[in-house]
């Protein structure tokens, strides 16, 4: 299992936050050629089975609300994925525990849609950065696709 980290991470982020809270949006796009490769990535093969592609940074204090995905041009036939979040420096938190499906789990990657955030779970915020995270399911992407990110929350700043 790979890990694939996308470059330019943060690039499209603007300004700070306020210590009362800042509603913000958070945008990350994951683009594939055609031998189903992440475009600006640090790997060069195909997306395979659980691996994870980081996204984006969210950062310490953000209150994690909605997302949506937005699949313009689908991954191979019958490609799915998981949705959430790990820690930036790789240790869980006991108060917050990273969860890789926090925002939805087998979302259809294959076919063209916007996706809204297919999970009840509770509104959390995060008690240190944390990276936007899409771990592949079901099978490896083979062709050119283009999926948008977006989630929505606060940044209530750090405790």
């Amino acid at each position: 299992m790979a890990t694939i980290k996308k470059k330019f991470i943060g690039d499209q982020q603007f300004g700070g936050f306020t210590p009362y809270g800042n509603v913000t949006t958070l945008r990350a796009t994951l683009l594939t050629n055609a031998a189903g490769a992440a475009i600006n990535s640090d790997s060069t093969a195909a997306i395979a089975v659980n691996d994870v592609v980081i996204l984006e940074k969210l950062p310490e204090g953000f209150l994690l609300e909605d997302s949506q995905v937005i699949v313009s041009t689908g991954m191979t036939a019958t490609a799915t994925g998981d949705l959430g979040f790990i820690y930036v420096d790789g240790v869980d938190s006991t108060e917050v525990p990273q969860d890789a499906a926090y925002f939805g789990t087998g979302l259809n990657a294959a076919t063209a849609a916007r996706l809204r955030n297919a999970s009840a779970k509770a509104p959390v915020k995060l008690p240190k950065e944390a990276y936007l995270v899409w771990t592949q399911k079901t099978v490896a992407n083979a062709k050119a696709a283009r999926l948008d990110f977006i989630v929505h929350g606060e940044r209530m700043g750090p405790r």
